[in-house]
């Protein structure tokens, strides 16, 4: 049996095809086995990465697009996301919300956990004709400590992830102004990469991997979120069940665990946007930051059974 070590920057429902396909035995199937741990700091999985603690990493592609060109070679192979699964939360019910209503306003953008967050929001805003430098954004605290403050008065809306975005509106604290994951449009969000010296040692391991992600992704399109409580309640045991299978629910109806194939068009409009924000020197070309030769490989064989 193989083992492909993973450092995750957290361990979120966003993720949920790599647990699913744990809980179904896809990885075993495989000859694989997975292990996953959530850093904290995020940055950790950089030094497992490096020490060789971890074979992979699990987090943002901005991360690697920023290290593109730089001594550290990270290479991306395949997604978990291919949406991303955040949302504004407002105060108060905006059924008919535009971006433009937030100039002049205050926005909560967390960033302990990286910038996207932020990065992503503002490239919104940017492609519907806002500046945002019209907005107050305030930014680089944890999740929970910026829901506590905006729960206390602060701010006049927040960027938040679907699970805590639902815990608000659940405790009616707040309320889900827009999904990105319908008015988002594509764009790899979590992926795996890895220091890309490793990319022919680790293949064998990281096809099977990818081939059971990209059943579990399949399999999920299919089954309904009561089938899947269970694993969300071993998952998340102290979040509300409720609120578990409503954010569920968001991202199965969205295109979000569509494919670990990383869509070209949709990275070059994330690098573009990365590029604005100043957070990249120059755009990479997709192939300076994705290796597609997993995916690939992946394909040729469904084709091929």
């Amino acid at each position: 049996m193989l083992t492909l070590n993973i450092s995750a920057t957290a361990h979120g429902l966003n993720y949920l095809p790599q647990y699913y396909a744990d809980h179904l035995g896809l990885f075993a199937e495989r000859g694989l086995t997975v292990t996953a741990t959530a850093k904290d700091p995020w940055t950790g999985v950089l030094d497992d990465l490096d020490s060789g603690a971890a074979d992979i990493a699990l987090g943002g592609l901005w991360v690697p697009a920023m290290y593109s060109g730089t001594p550290r070679r990270l290479s991306v192979v395949a997604q978990v996301n291919h949406q991303f699964p955040k949302a504004l939360v407002t105060r108060t019910s905006q059924p008919d919300f535009q971006w433009s209503d937030l100039t002049g306003r205050t926005v909560l953008a967390p960033g302990i956990g990286g910038s996207a967050p932020y990065a992503f929001t503002a490239g919104l805003v940017r492609e519907a004709g806002v500046d945002p430098a019209s907005i107050r954004w305030l930014r680089d605290l944890s999740t929970p400590m910026f829901v506590e403050l905006f729960e206390s008065g602060l701010g006049d809306a927040i960027v938040l992830d679907h699970t805590t975005a639902e815990l608000m509106q659940h405790r009616g604290t707040g309320f889900i102004a827009n999904d990105y994951s319908v008015t988002g449009g594509l764009g790899p969000n979590s992926v795996y990469y890895l220091r890309s010296e490793r990319i022919e040692e680790l293949s064998e391991r990281l096809i099977a991997f990818t081939a059971a992600l990209d059943e579990s992704m399949a399999l999920l399109a299919s089954v309904g979120v009561d089938e899947l409580r269970p694993l969300l309640a071993e998952h998340w045991p102290t979040t509300p069940p409720e609120v578990l299978a409503s954010a569920c629910e968001r991202m199965l109806r969205s295109q979000t665990w569509a494919t670990p194939r990383i869509d070209q068009v949709a990275t070059e409009r994330w690098m573009r946007i990365l590029f604005e924000e100043g957070m990249v020197r120059a755009i990479p070309d997709f192939g300076d930051v994705v290796d597609s030769t997993i995916v690939d490989a992946v394909g040729s064989a469904a084709v091929s059974a």
